[in-house]
């Protein structure tokens, strides 16, 4: 039930994912941050990003293998993985594991900024990969796509991506059977990610939400101290 959108503007790209981390009839939390740098494993020096939608395991596996492998792809060549490799090979090694007993039942949306400009990838689980403006994956696609196919245009400031961000929100919100009040919301340019949590209102604080290794890292620091 993973809501996952994105666009591209002038200079950047955007992708947001609702928070929600869902299991049957449950939802255990509303922080669960859904889109991972992928070059490297702080948002400050990243300008590769991947949003995932899918069970959590698969989701958690795959990304960090993908964000891993990348990283040591960098280190072993000394270069720096553009976003169009980053795609393909996302999708080559998503196609392997489809191939396998091990597939992963992930829908993704991959962006990035580097000397070529901004860039969106769309590519589902069968990993069939499009290189698109704007993307959607989830049941609230029926309810986005429209937005984006009306308010999408070449060029778009950083404040007009933000707004057809917010009216897909406030549309799913009106429409969407299940309720999703918060979204992560993730801006990547030449700088870097810069992260915004967002709800109908708009953009609520622009404070990154935890993560599982600073959770982690908090766990180890009491477990030291006792």
């Amino acid at each position: 039930m993973d809501s996952l959108f994105g666009l591209v503007g002038d200079g950047y790209t955007i992708v947001a994912a609702d928070a929600a981390a869902p299991r049957s009839i449950l939802v255990f939390k509303q922080d669960e941050d859904k889109i991972i740098p992928l070059d490297s494993t702080q948002e400050s020096t990243s300008t590769i990003m991947m949003g995932c939608a899918g069970p959590q395991g698969d989701r958690t596996q795959f990304c960090e293998y993908i964000q891993k492998n990348i990283i040591l792809s960098n280190l072993r060549t000394g270069l720096k993985m553009s976003t169009h490799a980053a795609a393909y090979f996302t999708r080559r090694e998503l196609a392997t594991a489809l191939r396998s007993r091990g597939s992963y039942q992930v829908n993704l949306l991959l962006a990035g900024c580097d000397q070529d400009g901004p860039s969106l990838y769309h590519m589902d689980y069968f990993a069939t990969l499009q290189k698109t403006n704007f993307g959607v994956h989830g049941y609230g696609s029926n309810f986005t796509l429209s937005i984006f196919d009306k308010e999408w245009k070449e060029g778009m400031s950083l404040a007009e991506g933000m707004e057809i961000i917010r009216k897909c929100i406030v549309e799913l919100k009106m429409r969407f059977l299940i309720h999703q009040p918060k979204f992560i919301v993730k801006v990547v340019d030449k700088t870097g990610i810069h992260t915004h949590i967002m709800t109908t209102e708009g953009v609520t604080t622009t404070e990154a939400p935890s993560t599982n290794a600073e959770e982690d890292d908090n766990a180890t620091q009491v477990i030291d101290s006792k």
